[in-house]
């Protein structure tokens, strides 16, 4: 059971991405929570690099979103599916969004595609199956013809792939935007750069994150570059902070990351949790979203600050009125 429990209000969660409100990307609302002092305070994302050191080195994820919804059929029953991972050849995870009772069989698809459940993944992730793909191109050329992005019913509207991308997003793979890194402008960059902070990236993609109750996250492919280790303990070496871009960025890290805080190249599936039972052996800090109760995201950020801290700063959040979810605002840790 998670330590921090409260009251998620319907108008604490953004329904439209900011620039719909008028708000560029950068100027969505910054809680910055400093460990050392017990402080939190509101600022703007555009604040973020004065609140940053000259030497500091962000890591961000570069997985591109995937269109990952689906409209599909099966006995009369229409819902969406939605693919969370791509395992191999035709084999994927995916979620059938519906409160239907399945079994294995095969989903009818548009365009003469359909999806073959196999079997759920394990007991912690039952709303999760194997399906094999039977589609008339690739999987991914299939989703840019029939695929939406991923959209929970507090998005009251459509919108279009590219609010659901961030300014890194190259290698396609996310069911869902790593959303961390939304508020990022090519104007964040060039000041960053100039105060000397650099930036590095790794690829983690993001299965579907919905429900989470209580559940551990589900595995996920990762990909940490040799230039990226070595950067990363470059930094460790000069005394700076690495500071990650996103949960999935932390997780990635500290699947990397051995017993003497040395982080090495990797590419494959990560199963790794962070959690309050956790020390981070690679991130310094954190700049995330804010999280539901009982996700699992929430209890990653019990590594990094105890439980009466993250409560205090998710009460200034509250009071403050700042928004969830992935068109929300974000809390930098330090």
């Amino acid at each position: 059971m998670l330590a921090l429990q409260f009251e998620l209000r319907s108008e604490l969660e953004a329904t439209v991405p900011p620039e719909a409100r008028g708000v560029p990307r950068d100027g969505v609302a910054m809680l910055v929570s400093d460990r050392a002092t017990n402080v939190h305070r509101s600022v703007l994302f555009s604040d973020l690099p004065e609140l940053l050191r000259a030497g500091d080195l962000l890591v961000v994820n570069d997985s591109q979103t995937l269109p990952a919804a689906l409209p599909a059929r099966f006995g009369g029953v229409s819902f969406s599916l939605h693919l969370s991972a791509h395992i191999a050849g035709h084999l994927w995870t995916v979620e059938p969004r519906t409160d239907s009772a399945l079994q294995p069989a095969t989903v009818t698809l548009p365009g003469e595609g359909r999806a073959e459940l196999l079997a759920q993944t394990d007991e912690k992730h039952r709303r999760l199956w194997y399906a094999r793909m039977d589609l008339p191109v690739s999987a991914f050329e299939y989703l840019q013809r029939y695929g939406k992005p991923i959209r929970y019913s507090y998005v009251r509207a459509d919108w279009p792939l590219e609010m659901y991308q961030t300014i890194f997003a190259r290698k396609p793979g996310s069911a869902e935007m790593p959303s961390a890194a939304r508020p990022f402008t090519l104007r964040t960059l060039n000041r960053l750069a100039r105060r000397n902070i650099s930036i590095v990236p790794i690829t983690l993609h993001c299965g579907v994150a919905s429900a989470e109750r209580h559940e551990p996250p589900a595995a996920e492919w990762m990909d940490i570059s040799p230039a990226t280790a070595a950067r990363i303990n470059a930094a460790a070496d000069g005394g700076n902070r690495t500071i990650a871009v996103g949960t999935s960025v932390v997780r990635a890290l500290e699947s990397a990351a051995d017993r003497h805080e040395r982080v090495t190249a990797f590419t494959g599936w990560t199963e790794h949790i962070v959690d309050g039972n956790y020390r981070p052996l690679a991130a310094d800090g954190l700049l995330t979203g804010f999280h539901e109760p009982c996700a699992s995201h929430l209890a990653l950020l019990e590594a990094f600050c105890r439980p009466t801290f993250l409560r205090v700063a998710y009460s200034a959040a509250i009071g403050a009125r700042m928004l969830w979810h992935e068109f929300g605002d974000v809390h930098l840790i330090l």
